[in-house]
């Protein structure tokens, strides 16, 4: 008998939630006429940003379950989003910065975030509970990391 608890129904939720908006960053990627870049790559693209990163710090910065991060980042630099460059300090790592094409493609997303909180407004869901929700959620990724440092992990 699987009986859901408010726990459970959190954790199912934030898996839903996350499958729903990479279904909503698809649409947006297709409504664009955006083809040769998938919605975690776009993903992986934003959490770039401005910076220049080994695929080890990119793969710290996002949560990208399910994907592989070099396969990833290896198709956006053959489609021209990423340039790849090796280290100045170190000639066996590899670093990654957004091209034009990337720094475009980061802006749009930039462009549908901000798109989407100014829809909020209409949605019944206000800036401080969006705040409120947030320091909820850091709470329960704070319980989870203390999980996963247990020895018997």
């Amino acid at each position: 008998m699987n009986i859901a608890t408010p726990y459970y129904e959190t954790i199912q939720l934030i898996e839903r939630l996350h499958r729903y908006f990479l279904d909503v960053l698809k649409l947006e990627l297709d409504n664009k006429g955006i083809e040769d870049i998938n919605n975690i790559q776009s993903m992986i693209l934003y959490n770039i940003g401005n910076d220049d990163l080994t695929v080890g710090e990119l793969t710290l910065r996002g949560y990208y379950l399910g994907s592989n991060v070099s396969y990833n980042v290896k198709k956006m630099v053959e489609n021209e989003y990423l340039i790849q460059e090796r280290s100045v300090h170190d000639k066996r790592s590899i670093r990654v910065k957004l091209s034009d094409k990337g720094i475009a493609l980061r802006d749009m997303i930039t462009e549908m975030f901000n798109r989407h909180e100014s829809q909020l407004n209409g949605a019944d869901l206000s800036h401080d509970e969006l705040k409120e929700l947030n320091d909820t959620m850091r709470l329960i990724e704070r319980f989870w990391t203390s999980q996963t440092n247990y020895s018997g992990f």
